[in-house]
């Protein structure tokens, strides 16, 4: 059994026959009223859906149990009517929505100064297990410069990189060794190679199977695996913003070569979840918005383009969560 729903990043708007380059004004028309109250009740549902699961999570973690079970799934559904047990569980979810916050601040910022018309973010809710699917923002006006492209596309992974880099060395560091643990519950999650490195960093000669992971851990556990499913250089993720950037022309041949890649992983890693997602990007993920600037980007991008890469191989886990 595999899980594999949470996304972050933007949403932009059809595909447009605009032409020029450069910083675009904000869109023709009138923007909607942003809807404070919409953003809000997400945002507080969301805060109490992860705050549950990390309740439950430093529970386990107190009593050496493994770090969540399916019997766990049904005592976090119990916790919505005990919320006087849900404050032990905020260092869990503060961390893991503050990580998706700087996320799409990230994009959101990038947006706002290139004058592109953008939402505030979205927190989408989520049942057990991780307790979200993520956040996203709408672009609402089309994009026509490549360079503003990129920079939209890129601030999201690089900020929310930055955020969870301490997030994780100070979860490891109150984290623990207890032998076996990582196989010991109904789900093992994946090591990424980022989490690897920290782990024979602050535990040297550890096996990553038997290194307890605190749940401030565990909340960049999650933004990491939310970063490398965003940077995935497919469609209209930002790896695929950041693809079309750099390739132009070849990002929809190589967008289908990346999708196409994910049903192998599906079948030799048995994670069915990697075989919705190369469907579900086939059919609705891999038409990019066309932007009509033949200007290249400067070297300065370009590098950053490669450090997205390098994000993108430190985060990504072939099989992020198996039974």
């Amino acid at each position: 059994m595999s899980s594999q729903g949470l996304t972050t990043g933007p949403d932009l708007p059809a595909p447009t026959n605009g032409t020029g380059a450069g910083a675009q004004p904000l869109w023709s028309r009138r923007s909607p009223r942003p809807r404070y109250w919409l953003h809000l009740l997400l945002l507080a549902v969301t805060l109490y859906s992860t705050t549950a699961v990390g309740a439950r999570m430093i529970q386990n973690f107190r009593w050496d149990r493994p770090a969540f079970t399916v019997d766990d799934l049904m005592a976090v559904l119990r916790m919505w009517s005990h919320p006087f047990s849900l404050p032990p569980g905020l260092p869990f979810s503060l961390t893991l929505l503050s990580i998706l916050l700087a996320h799409e601040l990230g994009h959101y910022l990038a947006c706002r100064h290139y004058r592109v018309d953008a939402s505030l973010p979205y927190f989408i809710p989520g049942p057990p297990l991780i307790g979200t699917f993520g956040a996203f923002i709408r672009i609402r006006s089309p994009i026509y410069s490549k360079q503003v492209l990129f920079d939209v596309g890129i601030a999201g992974p690089l900020a929310g990189f930055a955020l969870l880099l301490p997030a994780l060395t100070i979860g490891l560091a109150y984290s623990k060794v207890l032998p076996g643990i990582a196989h010991s519950g109904d789900f093992v999650f994946g090591v990424p190679p980022l989490l690897w490195l920290m782990e024979k960093a602050i535990f040297p000669g550890v096996s990553s199977a038997d290194i307890y992971l605190h749940p401030v851990a565990r909340a960049a556990w999650v933004g990491i695996f939310a970063t490398a499913l965003n940077l995935l250089p497919i469609g209209q993720l930002d790896g695929g913003h950041i693809l079309y950037s750099m390739a132009g022309k070849w990002h929809k041949w190589l967008s289908r070569i990346f999708v196409v890649a994910l049903v192998p992983m599906a079948v030799f890693y048995r994670d069915p979840a990697w075989l919705l997602w190369a469907v579900l990007l086939l059919f609705l993920g891999l038409r990019h918005p066309a932007i009509f600037d033949p200007t290249p980007l400067d070297s300065g991008r370009k590098r950053l383009g490669w450090l997205a890469l390098v994000v993108f191989v430190l985060c990504f886990m072939p099989a992020p969560i198996s039974s």
